[in-house]
């Protein structure tokens, strides 16, 4: 052995780990990442509840009505939606849980009215959890 390759392996020793044994690791590593990455995508494309807006009515500058429709998995379960009327800058001037009843149908039409700090021009349905 020449005199620089020895002074190059004293420099940069052998790696502590063998190279097999880390890449059987990585590869554990990325096939339970995996795993957890199609789990999570497949659990949460169907959520338990969805809410969505029908129509909504500005009927004065400090009240909304509003009518979602709201789908479920199972229908004799009941839920909650979070409902948020914004105004023209998007900030939020009203919100109400609208509570949504077990039925017969998945999809149901629920109409609730809320009041408003100021005018509202846009209503959104923040989401539904079971009550």
């Amino acid at each position: 052995m020449t005199d620089a390759a020895e002074r190059l392996r004293r420099r940069y020793p052998k790696p502590r780990v063998p190279r097999l044994l880390m890449v059987g690791l990585i590869s554990v590593g990325v096939v339970i990442g995996l795993t957890w990455l199609v789990w999570t995508a497949l659990l949460h494309s169907r959520p338990i509840a969805a809410g969505h807006i029908q129509s909504f009515e500005i009927t004065s500058d400090s009240s909304v009505s509003v009518t979602i429709a709201v789908e479920r998995r199972d229908p004799s379960v009941p839920v909650t939606c979070r409902v948020l009327a914004q105004a023209l800058d998007f900030q939020p001037v009203g919100e109400r849980q609208v509570p949504v009843p077990a039925a017969s149908d998945r999809v149901v039409d629920v109409t609730a009215a809320f009041t408003t700090l100021r005018r509202a021009t846009a209503v959104v349905v923040k989401g539904c959890t079971v009550a």
